[in-house]
């Protein structure tokens, strides 16, 4: 292929930092007006070569070329001038600032005095840019007004705005419902026409295979393969990413129901569900699927406590109970692995002791006074070696983890107090194939002990993977119960918008 096709070629490219040989003579090229998908698992060296990218990691070896130039790009204006552009997973804007003064923040437009910001102009400039990509946003707007995708979508503008020929996405869609998805693949899509290179970085198979052109794939920072991606099955990708078969990453023992632990009896929350009830046995696994908005984390939330119900009522093995609190839900045996592990699953700031221990300090305790802190670090250094929780010490801030091992900490933390229901919302969510295929294991080892589980996914491939049974809400309606032996995507879909289940059969 003529290296004119290629805006950016990365030759020959190795970087050491102690101990660690993060990229060891990595080359790849990516096209220009195609997205080229970066996978791998965390370690891989993604992130590390994006860095190099953007001008972060300077002391590398090796050569990088913007369309057919030899650059050297040693810090983020360099690799801005040169055309480049990073739009992080954790976007940071300046919440009380407008659309437009976020977009020209620090290359503000003046007036004829050079000391004042000529907004009238600056917001035309940026309802101009605005347009180009048919995104209907006020510049004047207040960021903090507006939705995870429509930052994405203004940080996107920002790339254009500085003229960037290649954007990098890290994982563009962790937070976003599919609605914004479909957005933001317009707006790639745009993008692409407008013969933009863009650099593709997510955990989501189904995502890969809808927007790539290309895939590239480390793993243990080597190169490992690049290709078209119609030229991959999902089974080749996973093999190439970890080593592993698709068959290894939902890791389901055989399943052996007993008695019903939980039932849920038309419950209903006020414009969240409307009278919904199921059961769950010990020793399953329920999935509950549905598209965003269907009602599925406030289901979770109300049998755990954290809301109220307006209707209804929830028996554990027959008998009726309150719950008003998480504290009443964890003294009767259930336990909430969050989809928002960083928000409200995790102390980031806090070690991974703490973490751990945080829900059972009581069993801690000398008359109710005193922690005792061996005994508190003996069970935390168990459950973490159980769990394999990587870190250097128990005593590291859990926020210096890796996505799958902060994921492993919470489940931890809750498996501590020996828990006869969990259920596990959004479990895999931003986090690498390997990482999934551990948490996996731990969930069907789980409900082998004859505990209840509750898996809550967006992953259909994870519902038909991992459950015995499933329900699947559309609007906070139940739609249909299905067995393990009717699963089919097709029949998924079709209840999670709102056919019966007589309707997909």
């Amino acid at each position: 292929m003529n290296n004119s096709e290629h805006a950016l070629r990365m030759e020959h490219v190795t970087i050491e930092f102690p101990g660690v040989k993060a990229l060891s003579d990595v080359s790849v090229s990516f096209r220009k007006g195609r997205v080229t998908a970066l996978m791998g698992e965390n370690g891989a060296g993604k992130s590390t070569l994006m860095k190099i990218l953007i001008g972060l990691n300077t002391k590398y070896t090796g050569e990088i070329y913007i369309d057919g130039q030899k650059v050297q790009l040693n810090s983020l204006q360099d690799s801005r001038e040169n055309g480049i552009s990073m739009i992080h997973q954790e976007l940071n804007p300046v919440p009380l600032m407008t659309v437009a003064e976020n977009i020209f923040m620090g290359r503000e437009i003046s007036g004829k005095l050079k000391c004042f910001v000529n907004f009238k102009e600056q917001n035309k400039k940026a309802k101009a840019l605005l347009d180009s990509m048919n995104i209907s946003i006020d510049p004047g707007t207040r960021m903090k007004d507006l939705s995870v995708a429509e930052m994405q979508m203004i940080e996107i503008i920002k790339a254009v705005s500085f003229d960037a020929s290649i954007i990098i996405m890290d994982e563009p869609t962790s937070a976003i419902t599919d609605t914004e998805v479909e957005e933001l693949f317009r707006i790639i899509t745009k993008l692409k026409e407008q013969g933009k290179t863009i650099i593709y970085i997510s955990h989501k198979m189904d995502e890969i295979f809808r927007i790539a052109d290309d895939i590239i794939v480390l793993r243990d920072g080597h190169f490992i393969c690049q290709e078209k991606a119609e030229d991959l099955t999902e089974d080749q990708l996973i093999a190439a990413m970890v080593g592993r078969t698709v068959e290894d990453i939902y890791p389901k023992l055989e399943c052996r129901p007993g008695g019903v632990y939980l039932e849920v009896k038309n419950a209903t929350v006020r414009n969240k569900f409307e009278n919904v009830s199921f059961q769950v046995r010990r020793g399953e696994i329920l999935g509950i699927a549905g598209l965003m908005g269907a009602g599925r984390t406030e289901l979770a939330e109300a049998i755990f406590g954290m809301v109220p119900l307006d209707g209804g009522e929830i028996l554990i093995e027959g008998k009726k109970v309150h719950i008003r609190s998480e504290g009443d839900a964890i003294r009767r045996g259930i336990a909430l692995v969050s989809e928002d592990r960083k928000a409200l699953g995790l102390n980031l700031n806090a070690s991974v002791k703490e973490n751990i221990s945080i829900v059972h300090l009581n069993d801690y305790c000398a008359g109710n006074i005193f922690l005792r802190l061996q005994k508190e670090r003996k069970a935390a250094e168990k459950i973490a070696g159980e769990f394999q929780v990587k870190c250097p010490s128990l005593d590291v801030k859990v926020e210096t983890l890796s996505g799958g091992n902060q994921q492993k900490v919470v489940l931890a933390k809750w498996m501590l107090g020996d828990p006869e229901l969990v259920i596990f919302d959004e479990p895999t969510r931003g986090i690498d194939v390997a990482a999934k295929a551990e948490i996996h294991k731990m969930m069907s080892e789980f409900a082998a002990k004859n505990k209840a589980v509750i898996m809550i996914s967006s992953e259909m491939p994870e519902i038909i993977g991992m459950s015995d049974r499933a329900i699947v809400l559309h609007d906070g309606k139940l739609t249909g119960e299905l067995k393990r032996d009717e699963f089919s995507q097709e029949r998924i879909m079709n209840l999670a918008i709102g056919r019966k289940v007589e309707d997909t059969k």
